[in-house]
């Protein structure tokens, strides 16, 4: 705009005596009505919080494009003013965006299923665990198909932030939420405790004691093959997990929409047995104060009883020589006679 441009514009500017602001026309009419408006409610028009403009879109209901107009002239006036615009936050763009105002409170709800899940028993903490991470991955509006191609290596934490990065390099900062009460640095190390777990003790055998009565495990530096593993794989019903399998997309958004809708399926929680039943203990013995003494007398008592075996045995084994000869004699007897 030339300087005559912008004298003529300024000669058009209407001032607000009240607020000592100076008011584009074309932004005059939306003006006055925020102002009157905040007089009449005991809010302040400049500079507003978002709390307040959005209250007062709610209480002034029209068509999209006029709550866009008037939000456009309140901007231009805080930002002509050396205020930051009110209207540019998710708080007020939920109240002029119907589509995206039910896509915040389903990305909320799915941070809120997440806090709910279990965490401990078996098979229900491990299906809690994954599926907790899986609820908030899909919370930051990553497709499902980039979900599924998420390796171990491509999430960790910065402070209490967890830090996830697409394959396409976006990167997403997901801090705790208040609101819903999710903590999604905390879902994810319970899920990276279940795959470290699996790292050094493979089987379900123990994993099943560990989610009944969890300890601590160290995670250690993922190798060369533990980063390349998927982040999310599928369980069977036996608790399997199948560490180089991933997820398909259509199994991450069947979970999402069965979370959604409440319809998530409800793993029972199922009784395991302790390692002291698994176990089996051998009894004490206590043994006789005399148990040597008896034992030698035993000997001994046996050594005279068989001394005279020796004689048997001598006798036995002339007899049977005996007994040999006379065979091969009545065999040699009978070759010569039918020769």
């Amino acid at each position: 705009m030339t300087s005559t441009g912008r004298e003529a514009s300024h000669r058009n500017d209407v001032h607000d005596a009240d607020l000592g602001l100076r008011i584009p026309a074309r932004y005059r009419h939306d003006w006055m009505l925020f102002a009157d408006w905040c007089a009449a409610a005991d809010h302040h028009p400049i500079p507003a919080v978002p709390e307040t403009l959005a209250l007062f879109l709610h209480e002034h209901p029209a068509a999209p494009a006029t709550q866009r107009r008037r939000l456009s002239a309140i901007n231009a006036v805080h930002t002509g003013h050396g205020y930051p615009p009110p209207g540019r936050t998710e708080t007020v763009r939920r109240h002029l965006d119907t589509a995206r105002a039910e896509r915040f409170d389903r990305l909320s709800l799915l941070l809120q299923r997440a806090a709910e899940l279990p965490t401990t028993g078996w098979p229900s903490g491990l299906f809690g665990r994954r599926d907790a991470l899986l609820l908030v991955l899909a919370a930051t509006g990553m497709t499902f198909t980039d979900i599924t191609r998420l390796r171990r290596r491509d999430i960790r934490l910065d402070g209490d932030t967890l830090v996830v990065i697409a394959r396409a390099g976006e990167r997403f900062r997901l801090p705790a939420d208040p609101e819903t009460g999710c903590n999604p640095a905390a879902i994810y190390q319970r899920w990276a405790e279940i795959q470290a777990f699996l790292d050094r003790y493979p089987g379900t055998h123990l994993l099943r004691h560990h989610l009944t009565d969890p300890v601590d495990v160290v995670a250690d530096p993922l190798d060369g093959e533990q980063a390349r593993q998927p982040l999310l794989c599928p369980i069977d019903r036996w608790g399997h997990l199948p560490h180089a399998q991933p997820m398909t997309p259509q199994s991450v958004s069947a979970l999402v929409r069965a979370h959604l809708s409440g319809r998530a399926p409800k793993r029972r929680t199922l009784p395991v047995r302790t390692q002291a039943a698994d176990a089996w203990i051998e009894p004490d013995i206590v043994l006789d104060p005399d148990y040597y003494e008896h034992g030698t007398a035993a000997r001994r008592r046996d050594h005279q009883h068989l001394e005279d075996l020796t004689d048997v045995f001598n006798e036995i084994e002339h007899r049977s020589d005996a007994l040999f000869d006379e065979l091969l004699t009545v065999l040699d007897g009978l070759f010569d006679q039918y020769g």
